[in-house]
């Protein structure tokens, strides 16, 4: 059976698990680190059945899972309330359980953390029988007029998704009230990340990040994703146990292939993780994130965590923030460092394109589908070399910044 602190201590993995109690109750650790206690049991016909009781204490569990049973064994229904009144906040709650197994811990991660900002203000406590469609529309409005077009748009489809999960399971019957597509703004037309490609005004943003009052540990997130070139989501969910030989002669951040911007089948196969070299300044600032964990930190534990608990990735717009505040709004976004880099070694070394593109996780124009299946050749060295020297560029007063500020 399970204690208070077994429940205390149980760390997320890099895949869901459960640690059982009794008599159907458990304890379900997501990627993500949320523990929910749900409870398996099976319905008059037989058919295998889960409770989800949500993120309570282990006593709290026991008694729901004790008025459970005890309304099984009159014949009735071991659900705690009558379907019809499940609000909107339960019945997303258990769809977000449900597929974030399927989703990589930062993405998970966002979407809830979205739908507590956005929705569950505005539905949240209501029956979902009762949430009609000016209802979703007017929540969506609202993320609207802050300039968030592409996030109601996001919204919406998880509020759909909601519901379609909620009629698949005899929660609700009445059509979806997220169908409002034609009454929400069109979508922003695409068009390029802001980057800087100037050398000169790129180390000004990187010296002007490392002078801000921030959380230190933001700064050196800043710092690497500038150093590495590497995705925003990558970054983002790097947790220790990628990291290897970061106090050795040649340091390699290991990145997933789940969360490369990858088909879903390459996704599953580690063969497809992507090595970065670590040139000898994005290592200085991992042993300065290390320092800051307290040395030896646990190999789940999230390399650059936010400002809440140790297990929740940094926001998606932070590092975004800090380049506004430091007067590049406009300028420069996270994603841009990817145009820069390419830009700026693209112009230096125009022989060395493949490699470049290989630094970025992409396929080097040219190369065959056959080449991309069998030619699994990594050219570390080459992408060391040009990440050393794009680090020197842009950041050349911080060979190791371990120890002391950024500058």
């Amino acid at each position: 059976m399970l204690t208070n602190a077994a429940v205390k201590a149980a760390r997320p993995r890099a895949a869901a698990y459960k640690m059982a109690d009794a008599q159907g109750l458990y304890l379900h650790v997501a990627p993500t680190g949320t523990k929910s206690f749900r409870m398996r049991y099976r319905d008059q016909a037989g058919r295998e059945q889960t409770l989800t009781f949500g993120s309570i204490a282990l006593a709290d569990a026991r008694a729901q899972r004790d008025a459970a049973l005890e309304r099984r064994a009159r014949g009735d229904d071991p659900r705690p309330r009558a379907i019809a009144a499940r609000t909107f906040e339960e019945a997303a709650r258990a769809w977000h359980a449900h597929r974030t197994d399927g989703w990589s811990p930062v993405h998970a991660s966002d979407v809830i953390e979205a739908l507590e900002r956005d929705v569950f203000p505005a539905i949240g406590a209501a029956a979902l029988a009762s949430i009609t469609r000016p209802a979703v529309l007017q929540l969506l409005e609202r993320v609207e007029a802050r300039g968030a077009i592409e996030t109601a748009r996001r919204l919406r489809q998880r509020i759909e998704a909601v519901f379609e999960f909620a009629r698949a399971r005899g929660w609700t019957s009445i059509e979806n009230p997220a169908d409002v597509r034609e009454a929400l703004a069109a979508a922003p037309a695409s068009g390029r990340q802001a980057a800087l490609v100037d050398v000169d005004e790129l180390r000004e943003l990187v010296d002007a990040v490392a002078a801000l009052d921030a959380s230190p540990i933001l700064r050196l997130a800043s710092r690497f994703l500038a150093l590495t070139a590497v995705r925003l989501a990558a970054l983002r969910g790097m947790c220790w146990g990628e990291v290897e030989d970061l106090d050795g002669p040649a340091p390699v951040w290991r990145v997933p292939a789940a969360r490369m911007k990858l088909g879903a089948a390459r996704k599953l196969n580690s063969v497809n993780d992507h090595l970065v070299p670590l040139s000898s300044r994005a290592a200085g600032v991992l042993r300065g994130a290390r320092a800051i964990a307290g040395g030896g930190p646990d190999v789940a534990a999230l390399v650059f965590p936010g400002r809440g608990a140790k297990d929740a990735a940094i926001g998606a717009g932070a590092i975004g923030d800090l380049y506004v505040r430091a007067g590049f709004a406009g300028r420069h976004v996270p994603h841009g460092w990817r145009a820069s880099f390419s830009t700026v070694m693209n112009e230096r070394r125009p022989d060395d394109r493949a490699d470049i593109d290989r630094a970025l996780g992409h396929k080097p124009k040219g190369m065959t589908k056959v080449e991309l299946a069998y030619n699994r050749a990594q050219h570390l060295a080459a992408r060391r070399a040009l990440l050393e020297e794009w680090g020197a560029l842009i950041a050349p007063n911080s060979d190791d910044i371990a120890a002391g500020p950024l500058g």
